[in-house]
Order: structure tokens, then C-alpha cells, then sequence
């Protein structure tokens, strides 16, 4: 019995390892009637070793109608032979071998200009391409079709004849099939989620023309929103009388925490000063997409920043949303000003909102006797709000926007204790990344801000200057009247989730009060980080005007920590 055993297990490791050497042995040998144009297997690439005889014979098959989209249309596999254990032959004849092919095409189906996107030889109703360019050029047609929501739409080429050796003739045919709308929307995994987004931030509307494509890179849109993630591409269930889109997303934490530590050399004390910026953002807690930022500042010179701001999109699932604001802004013991927004927005198109709404001003004057410089008084503001804002995300997790454009227009008066005067004010915000490759980029951000009126007071002006604006100068140390600030950033992506990026910043301002005109600049280096507490920001840089050369004491470390929960 126990040698009946030993016979059985020495069968089985036969069996086993003759199995193996014969799945990793099968090969196949090309032979053709003709000699192989040079290259051309290069760029068929076929398989030529195979586990068994069936993945054989179906590259052998598949062979057979890529050498026929390479020209050769009347190739055919003569045999399929075995020659031994492990070697299989396989005989093509290719035949004759065509360059192009002439398509007759009509203008009720493609305009000329589609058509010359795939053809350099167009007329009203012919194009000529190469024949190996044939199976991309219908697919291209093919979703041309589909956009105007014909998603069963078929072409194919009839009546091809030889017209001599090189070039075939033949005639496009099209079935459109029945035109699909979009006509029910279902969310799976998100219960809760804030379906006026699909409509109005996506841009994803029943009773629509059914594009695949599109439905697809509205689901890409959808990864911007930031507390949702797409679990899957969006699927289509389609019956004789409708259509079905499905998405399928997930509920993201996207509340953050955000904090900055700064640190530089006062000038007159020589002692290091602290300053700080604490900002706690609050996303879709209640499922209706809503937003609650407080933002808190000090710079370690007496100056302290405090915002609180709501948004409430989509009100009534309409495309109307509502935005309050309250900031306070102290100065020492100069001023403290305190402005309240109130505006409704409107979303044009997924990219494009405009906003009006009512702004006001109210600013102390807290000296106690008059400073030489120092033009402070108490004043009221009152303006009407306009402005319109343009977003087009990317797909980025570190740089989740490639384009930003901003316009804010305020046209009201101030009125002080003995004067009242007309005013307006103006700011503009232009963003771009210009996407070199994968890890190479350069970003390019101007904020530009004017104050137009008779007489202007020191408290009422622009302030900037910080991490969030010139790099290398303290947080809001600068008052302008007029002022513009350019962002470059050269960045490289070691991976996904480390970048590093130079920072060169360029500034010009005018200070009515002071009678002022001046150029700014700012030199240094960037390190950004994506990490499991969130992302890591740590920024050198060193700010120099036209008054002033460089100084080592001058150079300013900025560190940030962008925390989501």
C-alpha cells in the first residue's frame, strides 16, 4: 500500500510539471507568403508565447485581422500547423497591401471641419486617410455622434472597390438609432447628498441630450466639490422609453483646520516676533452644502484680524445662494474697523457665478491726540456690491484649481463727521497653473485693488502684505490706496504628495496719505507636503523695496498646517 502511494504522488508531480513546462513552452512561428514589410511586427507587437493551445489560437485569429487594418484587407490565415511539442506555425497570405482609402461622407451627417480633424484631404464629400488610421478615425466619429445623444449609434464602410494598388474607395455609412435624453438621476451611497449640486455645479440636467463622455467629466467635477468622492465611474441603464444615470459617491470630511506660525526680527528691538493665523472652515456638516469660516490673525505688533463669513448655496434648489460676512480689523491703539457683507449669488454655468449684494464700513479712531502720518478719522461707508467670479478645477489633490478669475466692484460714498463724498472700489484676482508635464508646473497669481475717491484716510485703506499676499513682508504691514501683487511659483512634484517650488513675488503700490509710490520684491524658496494630519506648508523668503537693499534680518519663515477632519 505505502509503494502504491509513492507511485501515485511521483504520477501527480510528473503531471503537474509537465503541465507547467508545456504552458510555458507553446510558441508560435509567423510565416507569410511575401517578406514582412520591416517593421511591421514591430508595431503589431503580437504575443508569441502562450499557457495553451486555445490563447494560441486566438492571437492567431486576431493576427489575421490586424494585418488586414495595416493595409493588407485580403489576408488570410492559410494554416495553423504543428511542428513539434512546443512550436505551432502559422501561414498568413497577406496579399496586396493598400496606403489610403477615399470615404464618400455627406454634410447632413459631418461638417468639413469635424471631418478635417481626422483627415488632411478633405472635399465637400469625399477625405482620404491612411488605412491604419481607419479604426481611430470612425471611433472619433463615432463620439462625435453619440454627443448629440444618438448613444447607439453604428458606422461601418460599404461598397469598397479597388480603384488600383494603393488606394481603396468606400462609402460611410451611419445608423443613428434613437436619440437618448437623460431623464432619471440616481445617487447610490450618498443618501443625504445635496442634489442642487448635480444641477447647477455639474451641470448635470434632466431632459438633456445623453453624452457619455460628458456625463463622464461631470463626474469628475463632482471629486472638486471636496466632502464628496466618486466611488466609481457613473454608470447608464438604458430601457425602450428612458434613460438612467447612476452615480455612485461617498460623504467626505472636509471641515479644516488651518494655522501659521511666522517668525522674524523686529528692526528697532532686534528681538524675535511671533505672529500667528488661526482659520477653522466648516463644509456640508448638515448635508445642505453650506460653508462657515472663522478666521482669526495676529502679527505679534498689536494687529489682529478677526472674519467670520456663512454661505448658504442653491436656496430652495434654485440657483440663488446667499453669503454673510463680518470682519474687524485692529490696529494697536490707532483704529479698529469693523465691515459687514451681505450678497446673494448666481450660478450662470458650473464655472461662471455672479453676486450683488450690500456692503458696509465702520471704522474708530482710538489716539488719543493726532499722529504725524497718520490721517485717522471715524467715517461710515455704505456701497453697492457687484462682481462675478470664473473656477475651473483640475484634478489635482494638491492643486485643486488651474484657473481662477475674480471681479469685485463696490461703488457707494463715506461719510465722516464733517464730509461726505462718493467713492468706489475695485479688486480683481487672476490665477492660473500652466501644466508642463506631471511633476513640472509654474503659477502665476495677480491681486490687483483700487480706492477711488477726492480725499482718503489711513483706516480705510488697503491692506496687505504676508504669506497670503507678498511673501518676505509681515501680515497687512502695508497701506495702499492702489496696490497689485504678482505670485510666481515654480513647482516640482517629487510624488503625489511632496512638491517644492520657488517663490519670486513682485508688488507696486501708492499711499495717497503718505503721498507714496513704491515697487516691492521677494525672493525665496517653498516646501509643500501632503501628510495624514494634512497639508504642510513651510515658506523662506526675504522682501526688499526700492528704498531698501537686502538684509539677512529681514527674511520672514512661514509655517502652515492645512488640517481636514
Amino acid at each position: 500500500m505505502k509503494y502504491f502511494l509513492y507511485f501515485l504522488l511521483y504520477l501527480n508531480i510528473c503531471t503537474i510539471f509537465s503541465e507547467n513546462s508545456t504552458a510555458q513552452n507553446i510558441q508560435m512561428k509567423i510565416t507569410t507568403e511575401t517578406p514582412i514589410p520591416e517593421g511591421l511586427l514591430d508595431t503589431i507587437n503580437p504575443t508569441l508565447r502562450f499557457k495553451d493551445y486555445a490563447s494560441l489560437k486566438e492571437q492567431a485569429d486576431m493576427l489575421t485581422v490586424q494585418f488586414q487594418e495595416q493595409g493588407f484587407i485580403e489576408c488570410q490565415l492559410q494554416q495553423l500547423a504543428k511542428r513539434n511539442d512546443t512550436l505551432f506555425e502559422t501561414i498568413y497570405s497577406l496579399g496586396n497591401r493598400w496606403k489610403e482609402i477615399e470615404i464618400a461622407y455627406s454634410k447632413e451627417h459631418f461638417s468639413k471641419e469635424k471631418i478635417a480633424r481626422i483627415s488632411k484631404n478633405v472635399t465637400d464629400n469625399h477625405f482620404t486617410i491612411p488605412i491604419p488610421q481607419v479604426s481611430a478615425a470612425l471611433s472619433y466619429l463615432n463620439q462625435e455622434s453619440t454627443k448629440k445623444g444618438n448613444s447607439f449609434a453604428t458606422l461601418q464602410l460599404i461598397n469598397i472597390k479597388v480603384e488600383n494598388t494603393s488606394l481603396l474607395t468606400a462609402e460611410l455609412s451611419i445608423d443613428y438609432g434613437a436619440v437618448r435624453t437623460l431623464d432619471k438621476i440616481v445617487i447610490k451611497g450618498y443618501d443625504k447628498f445635496p442634489v442642487s449640486f448635480l444641477r447647477y455645479y455639474a451641470g448635470i440636467k434632466k431632459e438633456r441630450v445623453f453624452n457619455q463622455q460628458r456625463v463622464i467629466n461631470q463626474n469628475e467635477i463632482l471629486n472638486n466639490l471636496g466632502f464628496v468622492s466618486t466611488l466609481r465611474p457613473p454608470e447608464a441603464l438604458f430601457r425602450s422609453d428612458s434613460t438612467t444615470v447612476y452615480f455612485y459617491l461617498e460623504k467626505q470630511n472636509n471641515n479644516l483646520f488651518d494655522g501659521i506660525l511666522g517668525f522674524a526680527t523686529n528692526e528697532a528691538t532686534q528681538k524675535l516676533e511671533f505672529n500667528g493665523y488661526l482659520n477653522l472652515e466648516l463644509n456640508n456638516n448638515l448635508n445642505f452644502g453650506e460653508q462657515l469660516l472663522i478666521n482669526f490673525k495676529s502679527d505679534g505688533r498689536d494687529q489682529q484680524n478677526f472674519r467670520v463669513k456663512t454661505s448658504l448655496p442653491y436656496l430652495f434648489r434654485t440657483p440663488v445662494g446667499a453669503e454673510l460676512e463680518l470682519k474687524i480689523f485692529k490696529r494697536d491703539s490707532t483704529f479698529a474697523t469693523t465691515d459687514q457683507q451681505a450678497r446673494l449669488n448666481y450660478q450662470a454655468n458650473p464655472n461662471t457665478s455672479v453676486y450683488a449684494g450690500y456692503k458696509s464700513y465702520e471704522s474708530s479712531n482710538l489716539l488719543d491726540e493726532a499722529v504725524a502720518g497718520q490721517t485717522v478719522e471715524d467715517f461710515n461707508s455704505n456701497y453697492v456690491l457687484f462682481g462675478a467670479t470664473y473656477t475651473k478645477p483640475q484634478t489635482k489633490n494638491l492643486f485643486p484649481i488651474k484657473t481662477y478669475i475674480g471681479l469685485s466692484t463696490e461703488l457707494g460714498n463715506r461719510e465722516t463727521s464733517d464730509t461726505k463724498e462718493d467713492q468706489f472700489r475695485i479688486t480683481t484676482t487672476i490665477s492660473h497653473i500652466f501644466n508642463f508635464n506631471d511633476r513640472n508646473s509654474f503659477y502665476l497669481n495677480n491681486e490687483s485693488n483700487l480706492l477711488s475717491s477726492e480725499t482718503y484716510l489711513t483706516n480705510e485703506l488697503f491692506r496687505f502684505g504676508g504669506i497670503n499676499s507678498i511673501r518676505g513682508f509681515s501680515e497687512n504691514s502695508i497701506d495702499a490706496s492702489i496696490f497689485s501683487v504678482l505670485n510666481t511659483e515654480y513647482r516640482y512634484l517629487f510624488n503625489q504628495s511632496t512638491y517644492i517650488h520657488s517663490i519670486i513675488d513682485l508688488a507696486y503700490f501708492e499711499n495717497q496719505t503718505l503721498n507714496l509710490k513704491e515697487e516691492l520684491y521677494s525672493f525665496g524658496i517653498g516646501l509643500g507636503l501632503q501628510t495624514e494630519a494634512g497639508i504642510f506648508k513651510f515658506n523662506i523668503a526675504n522682501g526688499v523695496s526700492q528704498e531698501q537693499n537686502f538684509k539677512f534680518s529681514n527674511t520672514k519663515i512661514h509655517i502652515s498646517l492645512s488640517s481636514r477632519f
